[in-house]
């Protein structure tokens, strides 16, 4: 059984992968169809072609390998100053470029000549090639706001699961969770206080929040009284608290790992809980994955030689660590096998789906070819230049010839292939797994 549902988790995180990957490049379609730009093909996936049909100008298909998709678009690149196509040259990086000019008019018709990619202004093709990534980022956020508003978010309240028996500091507990004969009772053992209780109010202030009521507890060294809720009706409890050293918090109720400080000390660990979240909250939660992200992304190249001693050496596999599609796919699997209600099953492959949305957002805003980012840059700069030029009355210096960055286009797209298939091993041999 265990099996089936790892399998069933795979294919609906796949189902869910296409989905996105059709979803961005109906961005490129539409609005490439919009300006007049004519796309021969719509493909999902690389390699052999499992299916496809024409429809008007256009062939719409699936390829065997669903690692990613593409349109492909007349006109990419300019012709070459000598207004040729195909000429060839001796040079190996003149030949890449040419390569990719002749490769762009490939299947020319008579009327392509006005209907050709670089024809149209750069604000037209920033469009055009924003739009892939922007409708991963529309998914990822219509996939977080509705699981965050209408199932919620994990987090710890201010519910008590486990009151502790003694008094240890954060740095000795991480070596031993056994009480010694010279250890004091915690104050909240002192106080009354047990599993099940729910605090809602902290000397007299109510508190619903977790780091609210974390927050008063480090400040408060001295006597306090606890409000609960037990058994459907309200207790006031009294404790002393005292000063004891705490792991240091991030201001969210989180934790920084080994990082310490003294404060005050109750004596309890909180339960964790989903909590629906209103509209802001989804929006402030949607900007801490945003800034995640996007740190994450800066963060990627020093996360290289761990995940090469997960690959090959005997290196732990972090939590944190770079994940392809096959780890996301397996994780997708394990998510199935957990023995949880079905709504969080659904609610946390949802958010594996939304998190791969806006990975591909941000991945492909980078500001280099052969990724989105890359022409956007090149269209911004044609803009650029030619508006300088009208204002210091020079000649119009035209399209700006992104061919000519291919041979560095080749090179990124040489590294990503060379990261992708470290992660790929990673994700066989020592794979990310739920904890």
């Amino acid at each position: 059984m265990t099996t089936l549902m790892m399998i069933l988790g795979i294919v609906v995180f796949v189902i869910g992968l296409l989905f996105s990957i059709a979803w961005h490049e109906l961005g490129h379609l539409s609005t490439a169809k919009l300006f007049g730009i004519r796309v021969p093909q719509y493909m999902v996936g690389f390699g052999p072609t499992i299916w496809s049909r024409n429809k008007g100008e256009t062939e719409y298909g699936i390829k065997a390998i669903p690692l990613g998709g593409y349109i492909r678009m007349i006109g990419m690149f300019p012709p070459g100053p000598d207004g040729k196509l195909e000429a060839r040259s001796t040079s190996p990086w003149r030949g890449m470029i040419e390569d990719a000019r002749s490769a762009a008019f490939e299947e020319l018709k008579p009327g392509d000549e006005t209907r050709l990619f670089y024809t149209r202004k750069p604000w037209k093709r920033v469009i055009v090639m924003f739009a892939g990534p922007f409708m991963n980022l529309i998914l990822a956020v219509a996939i977080f706001l509705g699981v965050l508003m209408t199932f919620g978010w994990s987090e710890q309240t201010t519910t008590v699961s486990r009151v502790s028996d003694c008094v240890i500091t954060a740095s000795e507990s991480a070596k031993r969770d056994t009480c010694r004969k010279t250890d004091k009772e915690t104050p909240a053992k002192a106080a009354g206080l047990k599993a099940g209780d729910k605090i809602v109010a902290f000397n007299g202030v109510p508190v619903n929040e977790w780091s609210a009521l974390q927050s008063k507890i480090r400040d408060t060294i001295g006597p306090a009284t606890i409000t609960v809720e037990r058994d459907g009706a309200k207790k006031d409890l009294h404790a002393t608290l005292i000063k004891n050293q705490v792991s240091k918090t991030d201001g969210d109720g989180g934790y920084v790992e080994g990082k310490y400080v003294d404060a005050g000390f109750l004596g309890f660990t909180p339960a964790s809980g989903i909590v629906e979240q209103s509209f802001g909250e989804s929006v402030d939660r949607m900007g801490e994955m945003m800034q995640n992200g996007v740190e994450s992304l800066i963060a990627l190249p020093s996360k290289i030689p761990d995940l090469w001693d997960a690959a090959f050496g005997d290196g732990e596999r972090k939590q944190d660590s770079p994940m392809g599609v096959v780890g996301a796919a397996r994780v997708g699997g394990e998510v199935f096998t957990l023995d949880i209600p079905p709504e969080n099953q659904i609610a946390m492959m949802l958010f594996l789906v939304a998190g791969f949305n806006l990975s591909l957002f941000l991945f492909n805003m980078l500001p280099l070819l052969p990724l989105d980012g890359g022409h956007i840059a090149g269209a911004l700069w044609e803009s650029l230049r030619r508006k300088l030029a009208r204002l210091f009355k020079r000649p119009d210096p035209g399209p700006f010839d992104v061919a000519k960055l291919m041979p560095v286009a080749y090179v990124v797209a040489g590294i990503f292939i060379c990261f992708t298939l470290l992660v790929l091993v990673a994700d066989i041999v020592n794979p990310v797994t739920i904890s």
